[in-house]
């Protein structure tokens, strides 16, 4: 029996380096673009490659494949420390991360993760229509409060409304308001502010991220219908 044993544990210890490989493999084929070439397209490669993880790979997979694209984000600042885009994709690959590891481990990740989107506001707080604001209003509402973590409800209504007038009509700036508005019992105002993000005209560059996006919106629209 104890060999038996010691061979399932080896077998599923092989089969989580096969995976975390073909992962890896997997990133390296949506995410081709180098540190050296122009910084839109670094943006773009970050951005392409976490809508894939976020809204095409299983979630089974996603806490490792969001740490190694965290490495690539980290390796955009470290090439460009000026470039408050990629402080702010580096912001929301980190929450991200840390959305998929949970618990305790994930709180050193989003205060990384709150650094490095403060950064990018004290870099260009315009950057990308306004997205570290929104992104650091999300994260203020989905941490936990003192003493375990940084959440503030008045904070984050702040933030998001800072993300909202740079990007009045965005998908994201409209749908984080609007889930922050539900969570806090603002059904009817919630659902206006839904509405208008699945109102959001496409972004060209970003398909899978609209797709992904409306799909959370309309979720979040049934749980409230239900209501």
């Amino acid at each position: 029996m104890l060999k038996i044993h010691m061979l399932k544990n080896q077998y599923q210890t092989q089969c989580k380096t096969v995976i975390k490989k073909v992962i890896f493999g997997i990133l390296l084929t949506l995410s081709s673009t180098s540190f050296a070439d122009d910084k839109p397209s670094l943006i773009a490669d970050l951005q392409t490659t976490w809508a894939k993880i976020k809204y095409q790979m299983p979630v089974s997979n996603q806490e490792y494949a969001f740490q190694t694209l965290a490495k690539r984000s980290q390796a955009a600042i470290e090439a460009s420390p000026q470039d408050a885009a990629a402080w702010v994709w580096h912001g929301i690959i980190l929450s991200s991360w840390a959305g998929e590891k949970g618990g305790l481990g994930a709180l050193k990740l989003v205060k990384q993760a709150k650094a490095a989107l403060e950064m990018a506001i004290k870099l260009d707080a315009h950057v990308l229509d306004g997205s570290a604001y929104t992104s650091l209003g999300a994260l203020y509402y989905k941490v936990p409060g003192w003493p375990i973590a940084f959440g503030d409800k008045d904070k984050a209504r702040d933030y998001l409304k800072q993300g909202l007038s740079f990007n009045p009509d965005g998908i994201d700036s409209n749908y984080f308001y609007g889930d922050f508005l539900a969570q806090h019992g603002d059904d009817a105002q919630a659902r206006n502010v839904l509405q208008h993000a699945l109102e959001a005209a496409p972004r060209a560059q970003r398909p899978i991220a609209d797709q992904g996006r409306r799909r959370e919106i309309q979720q979040r629209l049934s749980t409230l219908n239900a209501h």
